[in-house]
């Protein structure tokens, strides 16, 4: 009768086997995957351990890419809240610490974004997680740009992806494209609709057949935020990149300057940015092309935060080829 031992080495053998002919099925599987033809048994296990490197590394990369894409539909921007002095009406605590808010006026500070009610000492210590409501937000025009993202959960203002859908379906080779300025009291009706309305807003053909009315309210937009697309923080380094006269220099000092947007704005300016490249394709029939819009979008997205009125207009011609440079350059930098 066999031993206990010579049982187990069956077993182990056994297994082994099984183990092999498992392997060898896999390697079969992946060979006829990648469309190869392999000669000997042992070049087909050279060979076997770097396939199999190459389809893990190319399996994690995909999932890597799903888990952006993912995230890439989740915006996720930080905000600080827009704290008020306020006067409570009856008694009230304090959201942060919960001790009562004490005194008959000014008691405390309220966020006019979420409603958020804290003690003015601590509002320092409240972290960046405004989530403001619609209740609160009650504009789109002239409403802070990351508050109005988060308010209504999207990655971009609509005013935007709403304006740009609207002109590349249908004026791309309209000749003076952002150039020549519509109505002024149609463009204000457009702000109307867009404050009134939200997405529900009809920006269509049949509302207004002239798409320069379109692109005026677009630059409206952007004229009327209360902090600039490119901010006032981030002003300086993109206009020290608009004096670098080394090409690489200058792409580098741009790359910079556009981490110190807000998550919000630079998503923003990228998406302004890639349709301004597509707007330059089309050159030949709408005469604008990357300097042409650089005039145009230069003072729109960049207001100098000095006061200086000479210091502000000898900036101009900088404003205009940052936005020049940010649209030749949009697939490298964004």
């Amino acid at each position: 009768m066999p031993s206990k031992e010579s049982w187990s080495g069956r077993k182990t053998n056994r297994a082994t086997v099984h183990k092999s002919k498992q392997e060898g099925r896999q390697q079969d599987l992946l060979i006829a995957a990648l469309g190869m033809k392999l000669g000997s048994q042992k070049s087909s296990v050279t060979i076997w351990q770097p396939l199999k490197l190459f389809a893990y590394s190319q399996l994690t990369s995909l999932v890597r890419r799903a888990t952006l894409k993912e995230n890439e539909q989740i915006p996720k921007y930080e905000k600080v809240h827009n704290f008020k002095v306020h006067t409570f009406r009856g008694p009230h605590w304090c959201e942060y610490c919960a001790n009562f808010m004490w005194g008959l006026i000014a008691q405390g500070v309220k966020c006019a974004d979420c409603g958020l009610n804290v003690h003015k000492q601590c509002s320092k210590m409240v972290p960046n997680d405004c989530k403001p409501d619609l209740k609160h937000v009650k504009k789109v025009y002239s409403c802070d740009l990351t508050t109005l993202v988060k308010a209504r959960t999207t990655k971009r203002p609509m005013v935007v992806d709403m304006c740009i859908r609207e002109i590349e379906a249908r004026g791309l080779n309209s000749e003076g494209l952002y150039r020549v300025s519509g109505f002024s009291d149609l463009i204000e009706d457009v702000k109307m609709a867009f404050d009134r309305d939200g997405e529900k807003a009809d920006i269509s053909v049949n509302m207004y057949e002239d798409i320069n009315i379109i692109t005026g309210a677009l630059k409206l937009y952007f004229r009327d935020l209360p902090i600039p697309l490119i901010t006032y923080d981030a002003y300086p380094k993109f206009i020290e990149s608009a004096k670098i006269m080394d090409p690489d220099e200058q792409l580098e000092t741009l790359h910079e300057a556009l981490k110190l947007l807000p998550p919000a704005h630079c998503e923003t300016l990228r998406y302004l940015m890639a349709h301004l490249k597509r707007v330059t394709l089309h050159e030949k029939e709408n005469l604008m092309n990357a300097e042409n819009l650089g005039i145009v979008f230069g003072p729109t997205l960049m207001r100098s935060p000095e006061l200086d009125a000479m210091a502000a207009l000898n900036d101009i011609r900088y404003q205009r080829l940052v936005v020049e440079l940010l649209i030749k350059n949009e697939d490298i930098l964004f």
